[in-house]
């Protein structure tokens, strides 16, 4: 991995990052793509996809005023997918929901692109600087395919060629342009391989279309809704997400090599707090008040699912 200004490859790697790109260009590539996704009632319960946030996607202008370039970062996560695999439980929890010190990545990832925009503004004259994160209305991994980070899968998450997806992206929208190359936009390497399309055992992926159903994805379910809802058809009890899905991610060959490289997390409290049987889980949270329950996972993924929404995905995986 590149330097960034004096920041080095080492110690960009002390903030999980992994790869790093920079681009010029506004305007995403996809748009259309991702207009045709919502016109086709796709996103589901995601309403926010939809709303009148949806035309400020088509120009980092619209969250940006004085953008006139962005530098995009790739926040890695593969040891907690390591360490999770090592417990050999049957159920599981999404391994970004631990990837990052146990806390919300929104969180981690702001602080880190926090520390690197001041770096840069100390070397930098009139430097101003805005974080993208995926709750603000950017097209975050067509971003990152400008920057030349990776490929749009057929499950439709971003792939870098060395590391695989087990990414997020986070990105500085800047007032300048830099003394930076861009990079080449990145060639699409899924070819004939359909694994993630066969992996899924709700039917969520076209591959074709490179799109997710959002209404039968089981991330969508178990992360996005909070009451007790039913799952969508074809869920399947037997494959252990209880928080999120690694699925298609797990299948992916382009994950096979970067996930045996990485190395495994020292501890994870959230992950052991759930490595126990599903019976005393549900236990302990059914005696949690709402309140005590926020507080009990306050600054991590799983405050926001609320004590409703973990029940409901214990329920249908019991």
């Amino acid at each position: 991995m590149k330097n960034l200004y004096h920041l080095s490859a080492e110690k960009l790697n002390t903030m999980k990052i992994v790869d790093w790109g920079y681009t010029e260009q506004l305007e995403p590539i996809s748009f259309d793509h991702y207009d045709q996704w919502i016109n086709a009632n796709l996103f589901g319960p995601l309403k926010y996809l939809a709303d009148q946030r949806k035309d400020k996607r088509k120009s980092l202008k619209n969250v940006c005023p004085a953008c006139e370039s962005a530098i995009v970062f790739l926040f890695d996560y593969r040891e907690a997918k390591k360490l999770i695999d090592s417990k050999k439980r049957q159920y599981k929890i999404a391994s970004y929901s631990i990837g990052f010190d146990d806390q919300d990545y929104h969180f981690w990832i702001k602080d880190k692109l926090e520390l690197i925009a001041n770096n840069l503004k100390n070397q930098i004259s009139n430097l101003e600087y805005q974080i993208s994160l995926d709750v603000h209305p950017v097209l975050e991994r067509d971003l990152a395919y400008r920057a030349g980070l990776g490929w749009f899968g057929k499950n439709s998450m971003l792939i870098n060629k060395e590391f695989g997806s087990y990414q997020l992206i986070g990105s500085l929208l800047l007032n300048q342009k830099l003394s930076l190359k861009s990079q080449a936009l990145e060639t699409d390497h899924c070819g004939t391989c359909t694994r993630c399309i066969e992996a899924c055992p709700t039917e969520a992926i076209n591959g074709e279309a490179r799109t997710l159903d959002s209404q039968k994805c089981i991330s969508t379910f178990t992360i996005e809704l909070f009451k007790d809802e039913k799952p969508p058809k074809g869920y399947p009890t037997y494959s252990g997400e209880i928080f999120g899905c690694d699925i298609c991610q797990e299948v992916c060959p382009w994950n096979s090599k970067p996930l045996v490289k990485a190395e495994t997390l020292q501890q994870s409290q959230l992950l052991n707090y759930f490595d126990r049987s599903l019976d005393k889980i549900d236990s302990e949270l059914n005696e949690l008040s709402n309140k005590q329950f926020k507080n009990k996972f306050k600054s991590t993924s799983f405050e926001r699912l609320g004590k409703k929404g973990m029940l409901k995905n214990l329920k249908y995986y019991k």
